[in-house]
């Protein structure tokens, strides 16, 4: 069905320790609060490093789960993958109960559906470029030959034409990342997840990869949950962002929810340093357009940022437009509101 989520995670629970299972059927049989639930685990010296977990991600969505160190934010992308079994909780993959899936299975989606790219690279250092990007198709026992034809497209793709026979040790830490990325692509993924892939990177390589993925992005129909601890990164790839504190989700929204209307002091403090003109667009602020529009119409569109909607209208005193892709009017955006919500930021 077109509407199934692509990942659907439902009341998902990582809880560490002895017997943990038993652990939390006994604590929940207590309460159904998450907070008294993981309450009891601790004082039953248990580590609830997931509490409660849920969220949809949509086909060709990319999903940014972010927090602090600690939050759980790769506990979660690791119990989704069943790198660790989940203590407690559904999860879903286009439709497909992954709890239930054998090993075999899970193997199987491994191969076939699922990618992963971690902050650490793990590459093999006696390969070359091209055999470690090969590697997942070797182990599903295709030919040297047919792997090798398979992967060059996704090596040129990735910026790593001209380095196919290089070994790891002779690549910058980029470099070593975009083969970490191809490899990951090899077996056609539908679902990527990215755990703080650049995080290790100088800030200059990371901006660069950052463009790269966003590019890569657009020519692949790939589903993508990203974690990272950086609110500049989150913003800048992500469609929605889900932020993380103690185990639990704090907020789901889009970056312009996250930086305009943070539900509580914690996300405030991520959002705080934020220029929020380059991140809230022109249909947060636009009004109806039953009060008429000016005679100019500077072409703004409903995905602009505030900054260059302000730029746009500098010299405009009147209500202008704000047209869709088929030049229909949505609403109206008056200049001062642009400059008013551009001031806010700096009060």
């Amino acid at each position: 069905m077109a509407d199934t989520p692509a990942i659907s995670v439902e009341d998902l629970w990582q809880v560490f320790g002895d017997n943990p299972s038993e652990a939390f059927e006994r604590a929940r049989a207590e309460t159904s609060s998450p907070k008294e639930i993981a309450a009891a685990l601790e004082a039953r010296h248990l580590i609830p490093a997931v509490r409660g977990v849920s969220f949809d991600v949509a086909p060709g969505e990319l999903f940014v789960i972010m927090g602090l160190s600690g939050s759980g934010k790769s506990t979660v992308i690791r119990g989704i993958s069943r790198l660790v079994e989940p203590t407690s909780g559904t999860i879903r993959l286009d439709g497909e109960d992954i709890r239930a899936a054998s090993k075999k299975r899970m193997t199987e989606l491994r191969r076939s559906k699922i990618g992963m790219v971690f902050q650490h690279f793990g590459l093999f250092p006696h390969m070359s470029v091209i055999d470690n990007v090969a590697f997942p198709l070797k182990v599903g026992g295709m030919n040297r030959r047919a792997r090798h034809e398979k992967v060059r497209p996704i090596l040129d793709m990735v910026g790593l034409e001209g380095r196919e026979d290089a070994f790891p040790r002779e690549l910058s830490g980029g470099q070593r990342q975009r083969v970490g990325i191809a490899r990951s692509l090899a077996g056609d993924c539908s679902i990527w997840f990215l755990d703080e892939p650049f995080s290790a990177l100088d800030p200059l390589i990371r901006r660069q990869l950052q463009d790269e993925f966003l590019d890569i992005r657009k020519r692949l129909n790939t589903t993508i949950v990203f974690i990272t601890h950086d609110i500049t990164e989150a913003l800048k790839l992500a469609d929605r962002i889900a932020i993380m504190r103690d185990g639990h989700i704090v907020q789901i929204g889009t970056p312009a929810d996250i930086v305009l209307n943070p539900v509580d002091d914690y996300v405030h403090d991520f959002a705080r340093d934020v220029a929020r003109g380059r991140h809230a667009t022109v249909d947060t602020i636009m009004r109806d357009a039953d009060g008429g529009a000016g005679p100019d119409d500077p072409g703004l569109r409903p995905d602009m940022t505030l900054e260059d909607a302000l730029a746009a209208c500098m010299r405009l005193y009147k209500p202008v437009p704000v047209r869709d892709a088929d030049g229909d009017v949505l609403g109206l955006v008056h200049p001062q509101d642009l400059a008013r919500a551009l001031q806010a930021e700096k009060a």
